[in-house]
C-alpha cells in the first residue's frame, strides 16, 4: 500500500483529533466546521456506527461515530466530544456528514518529510483508508482519508444516503408539516 503523499516540500494542514486513546488527523480542506454535540434524531435500522441525524441550519446532516466506524467501542460523550462536519461524496453526490470525535486538538502543518507511508500490515489487512502516518514529536498521527473511511464497505452508507437526500425524509427529520420543504421556509 502506497500512501497518498503530498507534494514534496509542501506544507499541508490537518485537523487533529482523538478517537478513544488514538491520535488521528484529516485534511483540513475536507472539514467545514466543528460543533458541540447536538441533539441527534435516531434513525431505525441503521448500522451501529450511525449515531443519527442533526438539524444544521435547516439541513438534515447524518452523523456517524468515527471511532465505531473504525472498529472501536462507541463514544462515551464528555464535555470535549464534538461533531466534525466534513464533505464527502457517495454515488457522485457531495454532501455534508457529521463525524463524532472524542475531542478536536488543533490544526497542524505537516511537511512532506513529516509524513511516512502506511506500513505494510499483512496481505489481508486493508489500510486503503489511511493516507499516511504523520510525525508529531515522538508519536504518530494516523492520517485518515475520510472519504474512504466513510465509504469503506459502502453498502451501509448507500442505504443511508437515499433517506437523507430524499425530500420527504427531510420533512420528517426536520418536523416540517407535510408538503413543506426547506426551500419553503426561506
Amino acid at each position: 500500500m502506497t500512501a497518498l503523499i503530498p507534494e514534496k516540500n509542501k506544507s499541508n494542514q490537518y485537523l487533529t483529533f482523538t478517537l478513544r486513546d488514538g491520535d488521528f488527523a484529516i485534511d483540513i480542506a475536507k472539514v467545514r466546521e466543528v460543533l458541540d454535540v447536538a441533539t441527534m434524531t435516531k434513525i431505525p435500522h441503521m448500522p451501529s456506527y450511525i449515531s443519527g441525524v442533526i438539524n444544521l441550519r435547516g439541513n438534515v446532516v447524518p452523523v456517524l461515530d468515527l471511532g465505531c466506524r473504525l472498529g472501536m467501542e462507541p463514544v462515551v460523550p464528555t464535555k470535549n466530544t464534538c461533531v466534525m462536519i466534513v464533505e464527502t461524496t457517495i454515488d457522485e453526490t457531495t454532501f455534508a456528514l457529521g463525524t463524532v470525535a472524542d475531542s478536536v486538538q488543533m490544526v497542524l502543518d505537516l511537511q512532506t518529510s513529516e509524513i511516512e507511508e502506511v506500513p505494510r500490515m499483512g496481505r489481508n489487512i486493508n489500510t486503503d483508508f489511511i493516507n499516511g502516518m504523520g510525525k508529531q514529536g515522538e508519536k504518530f498521527l494516523v492520517i485518515l482519508n475520510i472519504d474512504k473511511v466513510i465509504s469503506h464497505g459502502g453498502e451501509d452508507l448507500q442505504m443511508l444516503s437515499p433517506a437523507i437526500l430524499n425530500p420527504l425524509a427531510r420533512e420528517v427529520f426536520l418536523d416540517l408539516p407535510p408538503g413543506q420543504n426547506k426551500e419553503a421556509l426561506q
